[in-house]
């Protein structure tokens, strides 16, 4: 019996990959992994198994892993902060005796991407290559989840103002997510591949405008502005400093065209038909 492990369990995409794994295999075949188990209390009432797993203690890993024959490695949160616990995530695996692991990427993480985040998703996918453990690079795209508050904006003022310009996003959801993840983990063939996760198509800002004008009966435009009046403009709102350049970031990535591809990735790896973002908000 092939025994699969999850890292962060307790997010929101671990505990989609999680309830898609306990309804999809053996449940004690399962690993769910946490900093703080208590919070997966009631997967381990389901069967599964319950361990630590503390990126910034390496101590707890070796036990994490032990006996895991294929691992998703969820990555992180601390941005610009996580790649030394990522990758001792990976060299604790592999000792551990792991044979698979797949990682939770961006979309086309090279150097030219303004995506904030793409400096720490290159470093990990090359650190997972150079292990020598075979891998999978599960490239998701934007959450469609996270674009219910553009359409409520939208709605409320009659405008959404973006950095995007005519760029594109193929918005996808963490469910859709979830399938393709859990497809890799008890599927054959995934070794070696780096798989854009996608929505069924891609948005640009008029296209969102449209949906949350057909939505809330008032016309909404769009309003096109550079990044640096786009990050006043979410601090001006509230949102916090060292947060309000990264969400800029996303709309560079959009208008340089590296968020648009669109994949059939969701339906052919994760065996279910990918959400549209109108049905996902």
């Amino acid at each position: 019996m092939t025994t699969v492990a999850v890292t962060g369990a307790s997010g929101q995409l671990g505990r989609l990959v999680a309830d898609r794994l306990l309804a999809s295999t053996d449940p004690a075949s399962v690993v769910l992994l946490s900093r703080d188990p208590s919070r997966l209390a009631s997967y381990a009432e389901q069967g599964a198994q319950v361990r630590e797993a503390d990126f910034d203690r390496p101590e707890t890993l070796p036990a994490a892993f032990a006996g895991v024959d294929r691992l998703l490695l969820i990555s992180t949160d601390v941005i610009g902060a996580r790649v030394a616990g990522q990758v001792a995530a990976i060299e604790a695996a592999k000792a551990a005796g792991v044979g698979h692991i797949a990682y939770t990427s961006v979309p086309e993480p090279v150097p030219a991407n303004p995506a904030g985040v793409v400096p720490d998703h290159a470093a990990t996918e090359e650190a997972l290559r150079a292990s020598g453990v075979a891998w999978t690079m599960l490239r998701n795209n934007l959450y469609a989840d996270m674009q219910d508050g553009v359409l409520a904006q939208g709605a409320a003022t009659g405008t959404i103002v973006t950095n995007a310009g005519e760029g594109a996003t193929a918005y996808v959801t963490r469910a859709d997510c979830a399938a393709v993840a859990v497809g890799v983990l008890l599927g054959e063939g995934h070794e070696g591949r780096a798989y854009d996760v996608t929505g069924p198509r891609a948005w640009t800002a008029a296209d969102l405008a449209a949906l949350a004008a057909e939505r809330s009966g008032r016309a909404v435009e769009v309003v096109t502005v550079d990044d640096e009046a786009y990050t006043a403009g979410l601090v001006g709102a509230g949102v916090p400093d060292v947060i309000a350049p990264l969400l800029t970031s996303f709309g560079a990535a959009a208008r340089g065209g590296y968020l648009a591809t669109v994949t059939d990735v969701v339906a052919e790896v994760g065996g279910v038909t990918p959400t549209p973002l109108e049905a996902a908000i």
